[in-house]
């Protein structure tokens, strides 16, 4: 296994943003791993009839899952932020393995994914404010429960972001 070595080196992450990071990776996985019991089969919470109406057989499964290994693949980028990988793609990547992402776009990119995370993703700390008819009473807790660490996501990343971009313009890059 080759290495790609740095031509600039960057101050070392904070322990703080490095579990922040961490943190981002793994608070998509509670409600990843409900969604994934859900295209399987498990009502996990919903009604017999909640379930049929949401639609999670054939196709609706299928998006089901996407939107799972999808948000968790986006949650775990975050750790790019504070790895050596952020600053050089790995060569096994197809097309891009060797190259050093832009920085600029890095940040933008991070900086309004971590926007448009906290505004979507608010909306789950009030989970209890509405009725889920389409759920029974516990799974409806434990939906809330599972999808409330969700609204953690964007605040983590854009703490991660600024650190990031702090250690970079630390370094004059």
């Amino acid at each position: 296994m080759t290495t790609t070595q740095l031509d600039t080196v960057l101050p070392p992450p904070p322990r703080w943003a490095v579990a922040a990071a961490h943190a981002a990776a793994l608070v998509t996985l509670p409600s990843g791993v409900w969604r994934l019991l859900l295209a399987v089969g498990f009502t996990v919470g919903y009604t017999e009839a909640g379930y049929e109406a949401m639609g999670f057989t054939g196709w609706g499964g299928v998006y089901v899952v996407g939107l799972s290994l999808g948000g968790e693949l986006l949650a775990l980028l975050t750790l790019g932020l504070v790895r050596p990988w952020g600053e050089v793609l790995p060569r096994w990547i197809p097309l891009v393995g060797g190259r050093r992402p832009n920085p600029r776009a890095k940040t933008v990119t991070a900086s309004l994914g971590a926007a448009v995370l906290t505004l979507l993703l608010a909306q789950f700390a009030f989970w209890w404010a509405f009725p889920h008819p389409d759920m029974t009473p516990l799974g409806s807790t434990i939906a809330g429960i599972l999808y409330l660490p969700l609204v953690a996501w964007g605040p983590l990343l854009a703490a991660v972001t600024l650190d990031h971009h702090r250690r970079r313009r630390a370094a004059g890059l």
